[in-house]
């Protein structure tokens, strides 16, 4: 039994998770400060919690599901959990149908308005995986719907949208996108010859990854307007200098001659990078209002 829940832990790359949740919760953190004029309770986040991992557990689920076949050719993906035969289909099924029944029990706990938006979450989470099959704009998809995890943090705790919070969904997405475009770059081969849609098999590996550094200038201006646009003071400011300065590492350590360090970029940069901007955002906050 504990073999079999380490690969399904597996599957849905768990630690992976580290990327959207703080953002999660700076979404909730921001919208209740800036809408409601107090911090958000604790059953919010953990009801917030609960939808997140419900949520990226469903959708990592429907992807392995989705990609199956894709994954077994290639020799990068071929010893996943599917292809690899240590899960059936019907095991992954199970614990997709059941990880979306969390998301939406969550999501009812938090507010009639989160529920009204459950339905276009779960539209984008299984619709993702399709994408690369006809567009080279899957990345934008895939930042599109990781940014709905802040997005729908501030929308459950104030039932309404603001421009603020519409800035920050676009940061996330942005962000999303371009570590993804670098992350596709060591796919390129493979998806070029099986006809998978992606930024790098469409331009290639210089212009991909011009692209996503100019993706992420714009999720650097946009966390630079929060700044303006909420009442984020030099904390914040503090946070979003680290967090240009990863950025900027990031796009220097990764060159269309050298991908060697691709999986540093990916991921470990990323993990940082989403950290340290909800940590010291809440420090901005709670010195505020505590």
């Amino acid at each position: 039994m504990f073999r079999k829940i380490g690969v399904f832990l597996e599957m849905i790359k768990i630690e992976h998770t580290l990327f959207a949740l703080p953002f999660a919760f700076m979404g909730t953190l921001l919208g209740s400060v800036v809408i409601n004029g107090h911090l958000p309770s604790w059953a919010q986040i953990g009801w917030i919690l609960l939808a997140m991992i419900g949520a990226r557990s469903a959708a990592m689920g429907m992807n392995r599901l989705i990609d199956r076949y894709i994954d077994a050719k290639n020799p990068r993906t071929a010893k996943r959990a599917i292809p690899a035969g240590m899960l059936k289909t019907g095991e992954v099924a199970v614990f997709v149908v059941v990880f979306f029944g969390l998301f939406l029990w969550a999501t009812l706990e938090l507010s009639r308005f989160a529920l009204q938006l459950f339905p276009i979450a779960a539209f984008l989470i299984i619709a993702y995986s399709y994408t690369k099959r006809f567009t080279w704009l899957c990345h934008l998809v895939l930042g599109a719907t990781i940014a709905l995890a802040p997005l729908g943090g501030w929308a459950a705790v104030t039932d309404s949208f603001s421009w603020s919070s519409l800035v920050f969904y676009i940061a996330v997405a942005f962000w999303t996108a371009g570590f993804d475009v670098i992350y596709a770059c060591d796919d390129i081969d493979f998806d070029r010859r099986e006809g998978i849609y992606s930024i790098p098999s469409r331009f290639g590996l210089e212009k991909a990854l011009k692209i996503a550094q100019g993706f992420h200038a714009v999720t650097a201006a946009g966390l630079i307007a929060l700044a303006f646009m909420t009442p984020l003071g030099w904390w914040y400011a503090a946070g979003v200098v680290i967090a240009c300065s990863i950025l900027f590492y990031q796009h220097r350590i990764v060159k269309a001659s050298d991908l060697s360090r691709v999986q540093t970029a990916f991921f470990t940069m990323n993990s940082w990078l989403s950290g340290i901007v909800f940590v010291f955002t809440l420090i901005d906050l709670v010195v505020k209002y505590w």
